[in-house]
C-alpha cells in the first residue's frame, strides 16, 4: 500500500510552521493513541502514521529532503540506524550508489554504531508541567559481559577475509558499483575462531536496561529527550546508539492544554451568574478567586494571565482560560421546585423578552428563516 502524503496525514499545508505541525501531531496523537483506543487496529495504524509524519516534518533537514524527493528519500532507511529513530543517514541511502558511479565511494571500515531506540513515557499533566524523574525499563541489546562485546571467548579477533576488515563488499554491475554489508562478518569487519558461549559470538545479549530519566519542566506530547549512548550496543565494540524518550501526556480530569495555555470548565448555578458571585477555581499552583459579574452568560471565558504552562521553548508562562458553564440543578426539594415555578411565572407576558436577549434573537432568527423558506 502506498503511503499517504505526510502533510495530508497531519492535515496541514505544505508551508505550515513548526508550531502548526506540532499542534496537528498532538491532536492526532491524543485522538488515535492506542491507550485511548484499545484493540482498534485502525487507530493504531493512524497513530503510527502520524508519528512517522511528525518525525520527518518536525526536522528541518528531513523535511527539506522529503519536499524534494517524497517518500523515496526514506524508504530504504527505516531500519533504525543513523541520526534519529527510524531513519538512516541520507548519505547511506544515496552516497554509496552515486559516489561509486563517479569513483568516489566512501570506504567505511569496521562495524557500524548500534541502533537508536525509542521509548514512550506517559506523564500526568502535572509531571509534564513541573518536570519529573521517571524510572524506565528499556529492552535492548547490550554488550556481552564475558567477552566484552567482542564475541570471542579468548578475546582474539581476525580481519574478515571476505571484506578485508572493511565490513562492506563491493558489487560491480557494468558501470555501477554498489557497496553492501559483508555477508560473512555481518558488517563487523572481524571474525572470531572461538565464539563466546554467552552470546554465541554475537557480542551482544538481550537485557532490560533500567534508567532514571529526568524530564524537564514544560514538555508536551511529541517532545523527545535524547539520551546519548543509551541505545543498542554496537557490534564488535562499535559505539552504542542513542535512546530517544518520547513524551505522551495523559488526559487531565480538569485541564486541557493547548500549547502554553490551559482551559478548564467551571460549573456554576444560574442564580450565581444571574446575581453575580465570587467563584474559587483551581490552578496548577493553588486556588484563585474570580469575580463573576451579574448577568454573565454561559460560555463566557475568564482569562487568568500567567497561570498556564511555561513550555521548554517559552520564556514566560501561558494563560488559564476558565469557561463558565451554567449547571441545571437536580434533586430539587418541593420548596425549591415551588420557588422555581413562582420565579418562572414572572416571565409571562410581553416583557419576558427583555430578560432573555439571546432567546429573543434566536426566535427572531427562526422566524426570518421560515419566512425565507416559505416565500
Amino acid at each position: 500500500m502506498s503511503k499517504r502524503d505526510y502533510y495530508e496525514v497531519l492535515g496541514v499545508a505544505r508551508n505550515a510552521s513548526e508550531e502548526e505541525i506540532k499542534k496537528a501531531y498532538r491532536r492526532a496523537a491524543q485522538k488515535y493513541h492506542p491507550d485511548r483506543n484499545p484493540g482498534d487496529a485502525d487507530a493504531e495504524r493512524r497513530f503510527k502514521e502520524a508519528k512517522e509524519a511528525y518525525e520527518v516534518l518536525s526536522d528541518g533537514g528531513k523535511r527539506r529532503i522529503y519536499d524534494q524527493h517524497g517518500h523515496a528519500a526514506f524508504e530504504h532507511g527505516m531500519g533504525g540506524h543513523g541520526p534519529g529513530p527510524g531513519f538512516a543517514d541520507v548519505n547511506d541511502i544515496f552516497g554509496d550508489i552515486f559516489g561509486d558511479i563517479f569513483g568516489g565511494g566512501r570506504q567505511r571500515g569496521g562495524p557500524r554504531r548500534g541502533a537508536d531506540l525509542r521509548y514512550v513515557v506517559e506523564l500526568d499533566l502535572e509531571e509534564a508541567v513541573f518536570g519529573a524523574e521517571k524510572r524506565i525499563e528499556v529492552p535492548t541489546l547490550a554488550a556481552c559481559g564475558p567477552c566484552g562485546g567482542t564475541g570471542s571467548e579468548d578475546g582474539r579477533l581476525h580481519p574478515c577475509r571476505t571484506c578485508g576488515g572493511r565490513g562492506q563488499v563491493r558489487m560491480q554491475r557494468g558501470i555501477f558499483a554498489v557497496q553492501q554489508t559483508c555477508p560473512a562478518c555481518g558488517g563487523r569487519g572481524q571474525t572470531v575462531s572461538k565464539p563466546c558461549g554467552q552470546c554465541n559470538g554475537n557480542g551482544r545479549v538481550r537485557e532490560d536496561k533500567v534508567l532514571q530519566v529526568k524530564i524537564p519542566a514544560g514538555v508536551d506530547t511529541g517532545d523527545r529527550i535524547r539520551l546519548a549512548g543509551e541505545g543498542e550496543a554496537g557490534l564488535a565494540g562499535a559505539p552504542p546508539g542513542d535512546l530517544y524518550v518520547e513524551v505522551s501526556v495523559r488526559e487531565h480530569p480538569i485541564f486541557q492544554r493547548d500549547g502554553d495555555d490551559l482551559y478548564c470548565e467551571v460549573p456554576v448555578r444560574f442564580s450565581q451568574v444571574a446575581l453575580g458571585a465570587d467563584i474559587v477555581v483551581p490552578t496548577l499552583d493553588g486556588e484563585v478567586l474570580i469575580k463573576i459579574p451579574k448577568e454573565t452568560q454561559t460560555g463566557k471565558l475568564f482569562r487568568l494571565r500567567g497561570k498556564g504552562v511555561r513550555s521548554v521553548r517559552s520564556h514566560s508562562p501561558g494563560d488559564l482560560l476558565c469557561r463558565v458553564v451554567v449547571e441545571t440543578p437536580v434533586n430539587l426539594t418541593a420548596r425549591q421546585r415551588q420557588l422555581l415555578e413562582e420565579f418562572e411565572a414572572t416571565f409571562e407576558g410581553d416583557k419576558a423578552a427583555r430578560h432573555s436577549p439571546r432567546s429573543s434573537s434566536f426566535l427572531d432568527g427562526v422566524k426570518a428563516f421560515w419566512e425565507r423558506m416559505t416565500s
